[in-house]
Order: structure tokens, then sequence, then C-alpha cells
């Protein structure tokens, strides 16, 4: 079946730049029925009838409107309906945009703390100034061998939250103040999750003051941190300061990152005050 008033399925995919795939898809969900189906072939055949609503939903689909949307304007066209259709797509439009720009920063955030992780000066303890932050604090006694082994205690910090926690923050770990003055360092206290100014957190979030610190980054993971606090400990009691708060674990590089342990990078934080 031919007709110069006929134009073959993928004659009409190239003059408007789209797929036949495409066009198959607009006919089952009932936005664009062919003019004519050969009953022998099963080929397709438009006429420049549907030329029309195609460029609607072309025009439709680069405003990124959802292809049911634009199939109910065609089923109603009228001016009040592509009017109100257009304010609603607008307002998602300027939502994502938004969300667009968070995630923006929130890439930004973690480029930083590579780099931040990658000039780390290692093994060296200083007295440093913690920043004011907003933290979700989770008590729950955890013994560290293995990376898996925080698996449990995230998924719990993860519950009834939109996003997963790799997106909303940094995870680390602490132990308690009573703890650290005992020696104990094998086993920590509870799981938190360090906010980036833009995340939300659906529970109870902590908000620290700025404070100092005695810190030290090192080449491992939590396995290796024992010795560590042994060491912060030691400067803490040799300069005269007392422990303010729990500590504040962070691998800045580790399996989220490379498989390479070599690279791997971890600070500790812990909160002093002057004796």
């Amino acid at each position: 079946m031919e007709s110069k008033d006929l134009f073959q399925i993928g004659e009409v995919a190239r003059m408007f730049h789209l797929s036949v795939s495409s066009l198959r898809h607009y006919e089952a969900m009932g936005l664009l029925v062919p003019e004519v189906t050969d009953p022998e072939t099963g080929y397709r055949y438009y006429s420049t009838r549907q030329f029309e609503p195609l460029n609607t939903i072309r025009y439709l689909r680069a405003l990124d409107m959802p292809l049911n949307e634009i199939a109910d304007f065609l089923q109603n066209r009228d001016l009040d309906k592509m009017e109100e259709k257009l304010q609603q797509q607008k307002e998602i439009v300027i939502k994502r945009e938004q969300e667009l720009k968070r995630i923006e920063r929130k890439i930004g955030n973690r480029l930083n703390q590579l780099k931040d992780a990658r000039n780390s000066v290692l093994d060296v303890i200083a007295l440093t100034t913690a920043r004011a932050c907003r933290l979700v604090w989770m008590e729950d006694n955890l013994t560290i061998k293995e990376f898996v082994d925080m698996e449990t205690p995230i998924r719990k910090l993860e519950q009834k939250q939109k996003e997963a926690l790799i997106f909303l923050g940094k995870v680390g770990v602490g132990i308690a103040a009573e703890q650290l003055l005992k020696g104990q360092f094998q086993q920590y206290n509870g799981i938190f999750l360090l906010l980036d100014e833009e995340d939300q957190y659906d529970g109870t979030v902590i908000h620290l003051q700025e404070t100092p610190c005695v810190s030290v980054r090192f080449r491992g993971s939590h396995k290796e941190a024992p010795a560590q606090y042994e060491k912060l400990m030691n400067y803490i009691q040799e300069h005269n300061l007392k422990v303010a708060g729990f500590s504040r674990e962070i691998t800045m590089i580790d399996y989220g990152l490379t498989n390479d342990t070599e690279k791997f990078v971890t600070e500790i934080s812990i909160p002093v005050k002057v004796s």
C-alpha cells in the first residue's frame, strides 16, 4: 500500500528525529494511531493529519512531560487544559532543578573531602577544631574487624529514610568518653551519621558546637584504630587536656572508593578541653 499522501513509519521517524520504537510506543499508549495499518503486512502508514499531534507530543516531551499527561491532554484538547499542564510541568521542573542543585553541592562536598583525604598528613597528632555540625547518633555496641561488620548498624540508621545513607552523609563510629578514659578501645559504643548542610534526616538530629579536638589521620581502617587511640590518649594526658565527649572515627577513603587498602585513610578526633 503506497500513496504520496501516506508515509511509512520509518519515514516519519526520520522526519521527526524519532526512533521507530518510540512511534510504536506512542501508538500502544493511544497517543498517535497510524492513518492506515496494512492488514496483510502489518505495515503502518501515517498521513499529514498525524503530524500536528506528533509535533505536540515532541514539544511536550521536550518539556519532559510524562506520556500519560500528554495522552490526557490529547484526549481533552483545550486551552485551559494546556495552561494547567504547562503550569504543573513548570513546578515539576523547578523542583527538579532544586534537587539537581542539591546533588551538585553534594558532589562538590565529596570532591573536597576526597581531595582533603588524599592530601592528608598521616600519623601526626594535632590539636584541631572540629566545625559545628549536625549528627545522627545511634547507641550500639560494635566490634568492627571487617568492613561488613558496619552493614547491620548502617541498615538500622537507614530505616524509614527516603535516601540511602551513602547519599545522605558520612557514616562513622564513636567510643564514649568513659570508655576512652578506661583505655578500652576495642569496642565502639555507637554509630553516627555526619550530615551535610543540605541533608534532611527523618529522626533525632544532634547539633554539635564547634569544639577543640585531638586528631590523627592514619593509613588503614577501623581494625587499625586501637593503637591510634592509645597514642591520642597519651597525647591528651601529656598536654593536660580532658576528654570532653565521644570520639568521632571516620574512614575518609575506604572500600566505597577503592579496593586498594594501601590507600585507605581514617581520621579519629576526640573532643577535649583544657584541664
